[in-house]
């Protein structure tokens, strides 16, 4: 990698997400998730839990000064009845962290239950739809660093997804504010190719992807979106800020997130990352007013509503649509 302003943060972060990815990886394999239930219905399973441990070791142990909010706890592992959960996430990370002991397993996962707000922070989602995850389909990891509020460094691997030039599944996605975004082979993070996202100009020619969970996005809201912009196609759904990842490399142009009900506030590791990745390809991210992201205010995107994240040169006229649409 070339000397950058966050050289050392880059290389911890890229090293953090691809370990990661190898015990995820290993755990879908196997299809004994040990899935729980959190306390708002969504699934954790033990590669969340592993994953989150291994990403914290890194990052605390190259950065004992930098706080991380990351999106689970140990709560759940510490009880009684998940002893055997406890056990297996231990175990999938000793394969990474050899000799790695519960208490310190426990540790790490804690290490992001930070919420408030700080001057350098990072931002974890340790796998970005888990949904996905256990049907087999896309997930991400997805760590970010933010400084006073703007993500600087963002790392998102993305072991599921493939391209249409190669048979090689599994890609990693970098991006440094100001020096451009890259994509590599998880397999081979070194081997680095500058992505943009496409040069689209009309509207109608575009093609978007969202959630396949409809509670994640309003899909009816959408259609109408598509409609005032002429859009046929039907959307390509997948999972997680691999949707990022894909805007980002040029394979759509439009990746709507769009409320499902009043008051929804979205969480910062399911978009730090992947906005950077976009922004730096040539793109631009806002929530549904057109104002951008403020990652400044801990865990939550609380000045924001809903997502667009386009190609650059959309934008305006998707922005113009979803209004037009919520209007209607």
């Amino acid at each position: 990698m070339a000397d950058s302003q966050y050289t050392e943060e880059l290389h911890v972060a890229v090293h953090a997400v691809v370990e990661a990815s190898k015990i995820c990886r290993h755990i879908q394999s196997t299809e004994d998730f040990a899935e729980l239930s959190k306390n708002d219905r969504s699934p954790v399973t033990v590669a969340d839990f592993g994953s989150q441990a291994v990403v914290c070791k890194a990052i605390s142990e190259a950065f004992p000064d930098d706080p991380m909010i990351a999106e689970e706890d140990s709560a759940a592992l510490r009880l009684p009845d998940q002893v055997s959960v406890l056990n297996r996430v231990v175990k999938e990370v000793a394969k990474v962290v050899p000799d790695a002991t519960e208490q310190q397993v426990l540790g790490w996962i804690d290490q992001g239950i930070s919420r408030d707000p700080a001057p350098r922070t990072w931002t974890l989602d340790p796998i970005d739809g888990t949904k996905g995850f256990l049907r087999n389909e896309q997930y991400a990891i997805a760590l970010a660093l933010l400084i006073d509020g703007q993500v600087k460094v963002a790392a998102l691997a993305c072991p599921n997804l493939g391209t249409i030039e190669s048979d090689e599944i599994g890609y990693l996605f970098t991006a440094v504010r100001g020096e451009g975004a890259y994509v590599s082979p998880l397999s081979d993070p070194t081997d680095r190719t500058r992505i943009s996202t496409s040069g689209c100009i009309i509207g109608r020619d575009a093609r978007f992807c969202e959630s396949v969970e409809s509670g994640h996005s309003d899909h009816s809201w959408a259609l109408d979106i598509a409609s005032e912009l002429g859009i046929t196609r039907e959307p390509v759904r997948l999972d997680s800020q691999a949707k990022y990842a894909v805007v980002g490399r040029g394979e759509a142009e439009i990746y709507l997130r769009l409320p499902t009900k009043p008051g929804y506030v979205e969480k910062i590791w399911d978009h730090a990352a992947g906005s950077l990745v976009i922004e730096e390809a040539g793109g631009t991210v806002t929530d549904i007013h057109g104002h951008p992201l403020d990652f400044s205010r801990g865990a939550l995107l609380s000045e924001n509503q809903g997502i667009i994240a386009t190609n650059g040169a959309l934008h305006l006229a998707v922005t113009d649509a979803v209004k037009k649409a919520n209007s209607e």
